[in-house]
């Protein structure tokens, strides 16, 4: 185990490295020699923002130079299961609250991990219930679970037709004083970060419309985002590009390169303030107030 914070000074034998390698190199020479971390392991650590170079949130490709400092900064145990709470149940689905913290689906090579998907046959023992969404581990709220092959594809079917009604409510950074529409095309092909392209996309499913709801504190807004399918952290990539990163978004709210202060790191090791509030689509519909106070 490590403690909460482990620093090392990038050595000479690791110059020009890449940062993923790197970190998985020095936590094996300071963990167990009979579980040394994976590469896969340490993909995690950087995509949730434990890990920072320099003080700074790097990502995995980046090239490491000897003499910087990297820091891994695990969270606090959790000494008692995350609650889940069932919002609305039918024949066909069943849709879950999901705290920000926990994984939605079972992590491959982590059979002690705890997540939703492997709740599920505690929560659903008389039948054979799977995901139909995911929600990024630090992102709350709904996720529809489907208690038969054939409601799963339906709900798929839904997806692609569009019929799908996604909302979310986020703290975003600065003042969003009109509604927005966020088209841009994103590349999300083996991308752990997903890219934000200049042109816009020709894919309907993948646009967010934004639409403030009430200024806050420290030249933040609540905004609610809708979007119909969506891809990988579309909402958090299109909300940092237009200019509003996610309060607490330890990806997307930091560029490495422009010197975010002291505080905002900080913040970033909070909670990613965005939740999966309201879901709908052709016979059925659920929603939850968001865990963050937003007062």
């Amino acid at each position: 185990m490590f403690p909460a914070v482990s620093t090392w000074i990038i050595p000479p034998a690791l110059d020009g490295q890449r940062l993923d390698v790197a970190l998985a190199a020095l936590a094996a020479l300071a963990g167990t020699p009979a579980a040394p971390p994976s590469r896969r392991a340490a993909h995690r650590l950087l995509e949730r923002g434990h890990v920072l170079l320099d003080g700074r949130p790097a990502h995995k490709g980046l090239r490491v130079r000897a003499g910087q400092r990297l820091e891994l900064r695990l969270p606090p145990a959790v000494q008692a299961p995350l609650p889940v709470q069932m919002v609305c149940r039918t024949p066909e689905y069943a849709a879950l609250a999901k705290p920000s913290g926990l994984h939605t689906a079972a992590l491959a090579g982590d059979p002690g991990q705890d997540s939703l998907e492997r709740r599920l046959p505690a929560l659903f023992p008389d039948c054979e219930a799977r995901l139909c969404n995911r929600l990024d581990r630090e992102t709350s709220g709904l996720v529809l679970v489907a208690f038969s092959p054939a409601a799963a594809a339906a709900y798929r079917a839904h997806e692609n037709a569009g019929a799908v009604d996604k909302c979310y409510h986020a703290v975003v950074h600065g003042l969003v004083e009109a509604p927005l529409v966020l088209d841009r095309a994103l590349d999300v092909h083996r991308r752990a970060v997903t890219r934000v392209e200049p042109f816009t996309t020709a894919d309907p499913l993948r646009i967010t419309r934004v639409q403030p709801l009430r200024a806050l504190a420290q030249a933040r807004t609540l905004v609610e985002c809708r979007i119909r399918k969506g891809a990988r952290h579309q909402i958090r990539a299109h909300l940092a590009a237009a200019g509003h990163p996610i309060v607490g978004d330890p990806v997307y709210g930091h560029d490495s390169q422009d010197g975010q202060n002291c505080q905002e790191v900080q913040e970033c090791r909070s909670r990613l303030m965005l939740h999966h509030t309201a879901l709908a689509f052709p016979g059925f519909q659920a929603a939850i107030a968001p865990e963050f106070n937003t007062v």
